[in-house]
């Protein structure tokens, strides 16, 4: 895994203390709202409140010319065609306007674009199917801001668009009959974070009319939050009302297909959460469109019959698994690729390409392996001379930016800081892979590290299911509003023991006499870095479960480090490293802090010896060194000076380390190593002549 900088928030204890006070609330609450942007009484009563109460929808530019033109459609009976899109946001979006309007009596038909064929948005080959259907009113859902082309191409056909998105506007909008986004710059809209599903929400407002929002909310809320959910908008302000009118609406939901697919998916009767909606139903939602035709869950969320409505829930369900075992499938090969080549993994910016990968589950793919190596990444899937990628970004480094500087090598990209697309001929993919290092390497600061904030620390013996408990009033969690994560310093371990046969962990910790038993989810004991008696901090969530019919505390671990790391040594370390073996130029100065000297290669050796068979990443490793430590960018020198001399097996995966001792009965000459003789060039000739010269181990 890649090593991220804890943060603890600050926060002002006197303060969180009078605030709970006057709040009549917790002291952990008081300090959680602060750290998260709310210190008084009338911020944190509106996040607390049940009251469902929004903005008015006709704030929004355009919003009264989109009523007046669906509301003349639905009278003159003229054919509608709601164009959504496959991911979950734009599904719900799309369940939403098709049923009201269906409801309203409307001639209303949906198109979700394929996305292998065709792509996201607006296409002209779509507008002509819809055109030979008589279709006179395209109402776009989650797209179509940028679809300046395809709605003039619509236009010359005779047929009226209405644009409802949530995406940024680019300078030019389309001409269309209204554009409906809360982006634009002279939308008077107190609000912007709208998913696609969100703003659909909002025009049906405004068909229904301002003072009938509830009744809206009553029918739709289910939807609109699994879009807003699905599409990892921040979950605040008119958000938080709709996930959270949307969870208890799930609970009760009388939609046939919605309820098929709780049961299928194993939510049924339990509670519901945002996060849990995000992992267990807005993936299979998703699935549809990776794996085939992204209609059947807008069937599968306006059906009226039950037996078609379990057909397609369970359909969603086996989507979902061929999605995770192709995901896995093509994650396998492009990490065995980082791992065949390893000047892949030095670079700034990580792609990896294969031929006939799912274009459905690269962008996936590319989310772990940044999760993996703390860098950008992009994976290219390429076919028949075409190839297509999909990327994601770490905090502070716009992906889509980048992207933009390789536009001469590309047919086609989009996106935003944290994710983009581009399609590019197949021939092109290594001029690609140059291209974006290069601007990467360009930039004045270095990649940013990804960052691990923790709300604060707590002493192990405060832990309560009464603490777990007082947590509730922020719920939902989510993207603006994470689940709170606290930190458990200076723990030693004293017991693991693998549980759930052998895919998690049991590991008890303790301070002083206070032992406090955790869990390690989806780790197996050989990938588990730490041993018994290791004194280390955790990130921990604390949960509430059911256990022999009364509550009880969960201490969850999310992240594991020795007590003492520091990470700005390990991630300046690294980076250094990883400069020298790109190839970059380094100063003499730099040169000395990778070079080992002959006692640091010795102790890291040892290290090696000690353990038999390491597995971990190298910075754990580093903290096992008891001796006089080496600097890292010298730990990570050695550790290849050694692989390269044969005197140790080493091979990588997912990130993780495995180094075995190559028994050798000669002596080395580790002088003779091309890598270190290309370093030692650039210290001075008096320290080279200082004993390193012909340094055996």
């Amino acid at each position: 895994m890649s090593i991220k900088k804890w943060r603890v928030l600050s926060y002002d204890r006197e303060k969180a203390r009078k605030f709970a006070a006057e709040a009549g609330i917790p002291a952990l609450l008081a300090v959680l709202l602060q750290t998260r942007g709310i210190s008084g009484r009338r911020e944190a009563e509106t996040v607390f409140s049940d009251d469902f109460s929004f903005s008015d929808p006709f704030l929004l530019p355009d919003m009264d010319k989109a009523a007046e033109r669906i509301g003349r459609a639905l009278d003159g009976f003229e054919k509608i065609a709601v164009y959504g899109d496959y991911d979950a946001d734009g599904v719900t979006a799309t369940a939403m306007m098709y049923s009201y309007l269906e409801s309203c009596g409307g001639n209303v038909v949906y198109y979700i674009p394929d996305r292998e064929s065709e792509g996201y948005g607006l296409n002209k080959k779509a507008i002509d199917v819809l055109h030979g259907q008589d279709v006179r009113l395209i109402l776009t859902v989650d797209n179509g801001i940028s679809s300046v082309e395809e709605v003039d191409y619509a236009n010359g056909l005779g047929m009226d668009t209405v644009i409802t998105d949530h995406h940024r506007p680019e300078k030019k909008l389309p001409d269309a009959a209204a554009v409906v986004d809360a982006w634009r710059q002279d939308s008077k809209c107190p609000f912007s974070d709208y998913s696609g599903a969100g703003v659909a929400f909002k025009v049906l407002t405004a068909l229904e009319g301002p003072e009938c929002a509830d009744a809206v909310l009553e029918n739709y809320a289910d939807l609109a939050a699994i879009g807003t959910v699905g599409d990892v908008v921040p979950l605040t302000g008119e958000n938080r009302i709709l996930v959270k009118a949307g969870l208890k609406q799930i609970a009760r939901t009388d939609r046939i297909g919605l309820r098929a697919l709780l049961e299928q998916s194993g939510m049924e009767n339990r509670p519901l959460t945002a996060e849990s909606m995000a992992f267990a139903i807005v993936p299979r939602i998703n699935a549809t469109g990776r794996m085939g035709s992204a209609d059947r869950a807008v069937r599968l969320l306006t059906t009226e019959s039950p037996e078609e409505g379990g057909e397609l829930a369970a359909e969603v369900c086996r989507d979902n698994a061929v999605r995770k075992q192709t995901e896995e499938d093509v994650l396998r090969e492009a990490m065995e690729q980082l791992d065949r080549n390893p000047a892949l993994r030095l670079d700034r910016v990580l792609v990896v390409a294969g031929e006939g990968w799912h274009h459905g589950v690269i962008g996936i793919v590319a989310a772990r392996i940044v999760e993996c190596f703390g860098k950008p990444c992009v994976v290219i899937s390429y076919s028949g001379g075409e190839a297509k990628g999909s990327g994601r970004s770490v905090p502070g480094f716009s992906l889509f930016e980048a992207v933009c500087s390789c536009g001469k090598l590309l047919t086609r990209f989009g996106g935003h800081p944290m994710a983009a697309g581009m399609s590019l001929p197949a021939e092109k993919i290594e001029a690609f892979r140059e291209q974006i290092n290069r601007y990467a390497a360009s930039l004045p600061q270095p990649m940013p590290a990804p960052e691990l904030r923790i709300d604060c620390l707590l002493k192990p013996e405060k832990l309560s299911v009464e603490i777990a408990e007082s947590l509730r009033p922020l719920e939902p969690f989510g993207t603006g509003n994470p689940y709170p994560l606290f930190g458990l310093a200076g723990m030693k371990i004293c017991d693991v023991t693998p549980v759930g046969g052998g895919k998690h962990l049991r590991v008890s910790v303790k301070k002083e006499s206070c032992v406090v038993p955790c869990m390690r989810f989806g780790t197996t004991l050989e990938q588990f870095p730490y041993r018994v008696g290791d004194t280390v901090d955790l990130a921990v969530v604390l949960e509430v479960r059911p256990y022999n019919g009364r509550d009880t505390l969960s201490v969850v671990i999310r992240e594991m480090r020795f007590t003492g790391t520091d990470e700005d040594e390990l991630i300046a370390g690294r980076a250094l490293y990883e400069k020298f073996r790109r190839g970059e130029a380094v100063t003499g100065e730099e040169a000395e802090r990778i070079l080992p000297k002959r006692g640091e290669f010795a102790e890291v050796y040892r290290a090696l010896r000690d353990d038999g068979e390491y597995r971990g990443t190298a910075e754990d490793l580093f903290q096992r060194i008891s001796g006089k430590k080496p600097g890292f960018p010298k730990l990570l020198m050695a550790l290849a000076v050694f692989s390269e001399r044969g005197l140790i097996d080493c091979s990588v995966a997912g990130g993780t380390c495995s180094i075995r001792i190559v028994p050798r009965k000669d002596k080395v000459n580790l002088g003779d190593s091309p890598l270190f003789s290309s370093l030692r060039t650039f210290v001075k000739a008096g320290e080279q002549q200082n004993g390193m010269a012909s340094e055996n181990v």
